[in-house]
């Protein structure tokens, strides 16, 4: 299965990644820290590292046959523009398979896309789970393709 991480920072989600078994060959890191990108690529030189601002991953991602059987992201979407979370989740859903989820990591109790801007991507945000380890208790959310039946 191939996977899309988005802003992976020093790496930790992509350990994660790794050690539940998805190979470093099939991970895409799109990072746009310069730092953290010359980290990465010392750290997995078989992952795909794209040096881009997430937003801009329709016009930077390599062309694959393909599709993305998920994506990972810990970027602070709450705190971003719509227009912004609109690019990025556009284009990340464009290369991902059809049944195939976002997993968002989110310091917030609430979803991190807002409402309004899920359904008009025709997306739903699932809470999956809450990381209590942390310092600060995270929450993870599936965000995925409406149901063709429930799409409005």
């Amino acid at each position: 299965t191939r996977v899309l991480e988005l802003g992976p920072g020093t790496g930790v989600f992509t350990e994660a990644l790794l050690r539940r078994g998805i190979e470093e060959s099939d991970l895409v890191l799109v990072e746009s820290n310069p730092r953290f990108a010359e980290l990465l690529a010392a750290r997995y030189p078989l992952a795909t590292l794209v040096h881009a601002d997430a937003a801009e991953i329709g016009r930077r991602l390599p062309d694959s046959d393909r599709p993305f059987g998920a994506a990972v992201s810990g970027l602070p979407l709450l705190s971003m523009p719509p227009a912004k979370v609109t690019e990025i989740l556009s284009a990340a859903f464009a290369y991902m398979a059809p049944e195939a989820g976002l997993f968002q990591f989110t310091y917030s109790s609430r979803c991190p896309v807002r409402k309004q801007l899920l359904d008009a991507l025709g997306l739903e945000g699932i809470p999956r789970r809450r990381v209590l380890a942390n310092v600060w208790p995270a929450r993870v959310y599936r965000i995925a393709r409406k149901p063709a039946d429930s799409a409005t």
